[in-house]
C-alpha cells in the first residue's frame, strides 16, 4: 500500500508486512524516535522487532509507516489478531507497559492526518485497539482525528515519581520513613554493595543472571510465567542488550565482593524512565537490606540524568504493589483506544461489553478478598 498524502507531495505512506523489511527500518526508527518526545521505551525499535521475533505470527505483521520525502516522520507497529476480535493491536504484547505510535515532534499535523489515513484502510475488517496508553501519549492525536466510531476506556494503573535523585524522593516522604531510607543507605554500604554498569558485551550475560536471580527470589511463590519461558528470555537478551548500546537500556549489577547478589533492568527513553525488572538473591534480605531502596537508588539517578532539564518521568510502571506506595507516588491510568469503521462498529460494541464485564468481575473479586473469613 503506498499512497500519496494529499497535503505534502513528498509526504507517503507504507505498509510493511515483511519481518526483514521490518528490520531494515531500524536506523531511520532510531531517528523517528529520538524525535518523538512522548515515546517510550517499549517504541524502541529493539524492543519491538526483537518482540515480533518472539512472540510474532506468520503472515500478522503490519507497520504502518508516513515518510516526508526520504524521512521517516510516523510509524505505528501493528499486528493482526484473530481472537476474541478481529484486530490491529501494538507489537509489544503483553510485557510491554505502554503502547503508542510515534510522530515527529516536528509535525505540523500533516504526518499524523497522514498516518490517520492508513489506519483507516488498513482497518477494512478489523478494530483498532492500543492498549496501555499513556497520556499525552501520540496516538491520542490519531484518535482525535478518527472518522468512524471511537471508545476510550480505562486501562492499566501506573505510578509515577519525579525524574530526581533518591535523596529528594526521600525528602518528599514523613521523617521516620525518610530517616529509614537514609539508614539503609548507610546499611548497604556496610555490607560492601557496589554497583556495576554492563557495558554492550556484558549485557547478555548479566541478564541472564537478572532471569536466574528474579526466579530464586520468587520460588515457591507466584511469579509472572512468561518471565520464566525460554521466548522472553531470548526476546529481553536480544532487544536489551542493542538498547544498552543505544543508551535506552541500563543493567546494573550489585556485588558483594566477587558474588552478584542483585541485578536491575532500568529502560530509558527521552522523557521516561521506568525500572522494568530486577533479580535479587534471597540471602540479601536475610541480610536486612531493603531492596526496593537499593533499586531506587539507582534508577533514580538513572532517571535524574536523563531528565536533566526536570521534565522526565521516573516511572514505577503497572501495577501499584504496597512497596511502590511507600514512595507517594502520583497514580497515572492507562487508556486503551478503541477505533472502528461504521463496518466494524459490531466488533468495538462487543469489546467494549467484553471490557466491562472484565472491570466487574474484577471489583467483585476484590471486594470478596476484602471480606473478613468465617
Amino acid at each position: 500500500m503506498t499512497a500519496t498524502c494529499p497535503a505534502v507531495r513528498a509526504c507517503t505512506t507504507d505498509l510493511v508486512t515483511d519481518e526483514d523489511a521490518f528490520a531494515a527500518l531500524a536506523p531511520a526508527w532510531g531517528r523517528l524516535y529520538e524525535r518523538c518526545a512522548t515515546a517510550t521505551p517499549f517504541q524502541h525499535h529493539a524492543w519491538l522487532h526483537s518482540w515480533w521475533r518472539s512472540y510474532g505470527g506468520p503472515g500478522r505483521l503490519r507497520v504502518l509507516l508516513v515518510r516526508s520525502g526520504d524521512e521517516l516522520v510516523a510509524a505505528a507497529p501493528l499486528m493482526l489478531v484473530r481472537r476474541p476480535v478481529p484486530a490491529l493491536v501494538p507489537l509489544g504484547g503483553a510485557i510491554s507497559d505502554y503502547g503508542d505510535v510515534l510522530l515527529d515532534d516536528a509535525d505540523d499535523g500533516r504526518a499524523a492526518e497522514a498516518l490517520a489515513d492508513a489506519l483507516w484502510d488498513a482497518a477494512r475488517t478489523a478494530l483498532i485497539d492500543f492498549r496501555e496508553v499513556r497520556p499525552g501519549a501520540a496516538v491520542e492525536r490519531i484518535h482525535d482525528r478518527w472518522r468512524g466510531p471511537r471508545r476510550t476506556v480505562r486501562d492499566s494503573l501506573c505510578l509515577e515519581l519525579p525524574a530526581v535523585p533518591l535523596a529528594e524522593l526521600a525528602a518528599r516522604l514523613p521523617t521516620k520513613r525518610a530517616q529509614r531510607v537514609r539508614a539503609q543507605l548507610r546499611r548497604h554500604a556496610s555490607l560492601g554493595v557496589v554497583r556495576h554498569v554492563a557495558r554492550p558485551d556484558e549485557a547478555p550475560e548479566a541478564l541472564r543472571r537478572l532471569l536466574e536471580l528474579h526466579r530464586l527470589q520468587w520460588q515457591e511463590r507466584k511469579v509472572t510465567a512468561e518471565h520464566m519461558q525460554p521466548r522472553f528470555r531470548e526476546h529481553l537478551v536480544r532487544a536489551v542488550t542493542e538498547m544498552v548500546r543505544s543508551g535506552n537500556a541500563l543493567v546494573t549489577e550489585f556485588r558483594i565482593g566477587e558474588d552478584v547478589v542483585a541485578v536491575d533492568l532500568t529502560l530509558v527513553s527521552r522523557s521516561l524512565t521506568g525500572g522494568y525488572l530486577y533479580g535479587a538473591h534471597p540471602r540479601l534480605r536475610e541480610s536486612k537490606a531493603d531492596v526496593a531502596v537499593m533499586l531506587l537508588d539507582a534508577c533514580s539517578e538513572q532517571a535524574a540524568r536523563a531528565g536533566g532539564d526536570g521534565s522526565g518521568t521516573l516511572s514505577l510502571l503497572r501495577g501499584d504493589e504496597p512497596y511502590k506506595q511507600h514512595w507517594r507516588p502520583e497514580p497515572v491510568p492507562n487508556r486503551r483506544l478503541l477505533m472502528a469503521r461504521r463496518r466494524t462498529a459490531p466488533l468495538l460494541s462487543a469489546t467494549l461489553s467484553g471490557a466491562a464485564a472484565r472491570q466487574w468481575g474484577g471489583r467483585v473479586l476484590r471486594r470478596w478478598r476484602r471480606q473478613p473469613s468465617g
